[in-house]
């Protein structure tokens, strides 16, 4: 297993963002010098102007590029909840929930940016040639694609507020709030990596990741546009089958600071680690024992792909409340809760040399009882902390019931999602019977994957799985069909990497292995 710390800027140990882990993570990565096509001199210049262009009343100028997609995972804390803040060891990894992102580049004559993102009712124009393009060129401001960016830069904020001020006006506030940060994290990246010469584009999202229960969605979408600006740039020259592991990972720490910047937009001190599961996918264990220094973090590159269940209570959580009430139990009881968090710990260790040992079967069931077990324990060590809940210990109730796996909290507690590692040759009946009572409660349950691929472009937006259009050279993902489609299966169906026909051609991944 190869070890590497990514390397960040200390934080007040209280500012918490969504998951506890309040660090930044953001790699050394590679110089220019590595085994990556650069456009640097095209996309990343001085201002120009494009030349006029003629008006065609007849025919529509071509794209300039083919229409492209990328997708990452979302994420969930498998081991360490809340120890984690207090200096222990923790594992996050990446699910198979995750945000797709439609890249259509217009002909040359339209000269504007847009941001689709209908899950969320945002949709917003840009011109590209009235953007702020002098503030970002400045030589004392710019970047480039290789630079490593861990803080904001205050004018460049200021610069873009006018942009995102006027948007969605009649929205409700928190809703707005929402669409200005989304825009507002799109345009410093947009304007830091490109330049006036820009090729005018689309950028249409969907998600089947749900928002706002810890879950990482913010951080897909900044892997996405910090991958799908990269690809345009061309300063990746991946992914691909044959590319080799180190060339991988350096392109993955490019994508991963730049996601960084993004979230740095949205959440002023953001973790880190949702972005940096995003990316990369499969595991990391993390572990911050001094919040003056970068917190050391191990990519788990063989972490297996397990199954998973994954329910929403729709409770409302709030991760401050919870850390909170565990600080106060510290306080009160500080020999007792330490042995409480030394134990959450030892079950985080113990849990990583299970899943790594040579005898691992990760469809045996054997194997995941014993992760299993270790699931259970560290859901009673949080329970014993106070930071559960009774519609937590529901789902417990109804999956022990049914013998389908073995559940724990995920995340801050206090509501918020449950994961269960399930059981191998689970009967459908009981599955159906599960789901039955889940929905007739009020609950929100997806069959997911633990343990995935993280970042992955389809490009060409072609996709070849079985069907009769594969005849035609395969079946080209449309705007207008993209838009329609009907909730998460809808959205999988149409461009997810598994469906009814099976693995789906031509999505690849940036893949790293120990």
């Amino acid at each position: 297993m190869t070890n590497r710390s990514l390397n960040g800027n200390g934080i007040d140990a209280h500012a918490l963002h969504e998951d506890f882990e309040h660090v930044h993570i953001n790699g050394k990565g590679a110089n220019s010098n590595g085994h990556i096509s650069s456009s640097e001199g095209s996309t990343n210049g001085t201002e120009t102007k494009p030349p006029p262009q003629r008006r065609m009343d007849r025919k529509k100028s071509s794209p300039m590029a083919p229409t492209f997609m990328v997708s990452a995972p979302g994420k969930v804390i498998v081991f360490g909840e809340h120890a984690v803040v207090h200096g222990k060891a923790a594992i996050a990894a990446a699910i198979s929930l995750r945000s797709y992102l439609l890249v259509t580049t217009l002909s040359k004559s339209k000269r504007t940016v847009t941001l689709k993102f209908p899950d969320i009712d945002l949709d917003h124009t840009w011109n590209i040639d009235e953007l702020p393009w002098s503030t970002f060129q400045h030589p004392s401001k710019k970047k480039y694609y290789y630079d490593l960016v861990t803080t904001l830069d205050e004018e460049l904020v200021a610069a873009i507020q006018p942009l995102v001020g006027n948007i969605s006006p009649d929205k409700p506030a928190e809703l707005r709030k929402v669409h200005q940060n989304s825009a507002g994290s799109f345009l410093y990246m947009f304007l830091s990596l490109g330049s006036q010469s820009f090729p005018g584009c689309q950028y249409t999202l969907r998600s089947t990741i749900p928002i706002g229960a810890g879950l990482g969605s913010s951080a897909t979408i900044a892997v996405c546009m910090a991958a799908a600006l990269l690809l345009q740039l061309r300063t990746l020259s991946g992914p691909h089958p044959d590319q080799p592991s180190e060339e991988a990972r350096i392109q993955l720490e490019r994508i991963n600071r730049w996601a960084y910047v993004y979230e740095m937009f949205i959440h002023g001190n953001p973790s880190g680690v949702d972005n940096t599961v995003a990316t990369q996918g499969k595991a990391v264990l993390f572990q911050r024992t001094d919040y003056n220094l970068p917190p050391i973090v191990r990519p788990l590159w063989d972490f297996p792909e397990l199954p998973l269940l994954l329910v929403d209570t729709k409770t409302a959580k709030s991760t401050k409340h919870e850390v909170a009430k565990v600080a106060k139990l510290m306080k009160t009881h500080p020999k007792l809760v330490g042995s409480i968090l030394d134990a959450i710990d030892k079950v985080t260790q113990s849990s990583s040399d299970i899943i790594h040992a040579d005898d691992f079967d990760h469809e045996e069931e054997e194997s995941l009882r014993k992760v299993g077990e270790l699931m259970n324990i560290n859901h009673g060590l949080l329970v014993s902390l106070g930071v559960s809940h009774p519609r937590l210990e529901r789902v417990r109730e109804l999956v022990d019931h049914e013998g389908i796996g073995w559940t724990k909290l995920t995340g801050a507690g206090g509501g918020g999602c449950s994961i269960s590692l399930m059981r191998p040759g689970v009967p459908q009946e009981k599955l159906k019977r599960l789901q039955d009572q889940l929905e007739k409660e009020g609950y929100q349950e997806f069959r997911a994957t633990l343990g995935g691929d993280g970042v992955g472009v389809l490009m060409p937006a072609v996709l070849r799985n079985g069907m009769d259009g594969d005849e035609e050279g395969g079946m080209e993902i449309h705007l207008d069909n993209f838009l329609k489609a009907e909730g998460n299966e809808g959205v999988e169906r149409l461009v997810g990497v598994f469906g009814d026909g099976g693995e789906r051609e031509g999505w690849n991944f940036w893949r790293v292995e120990s």
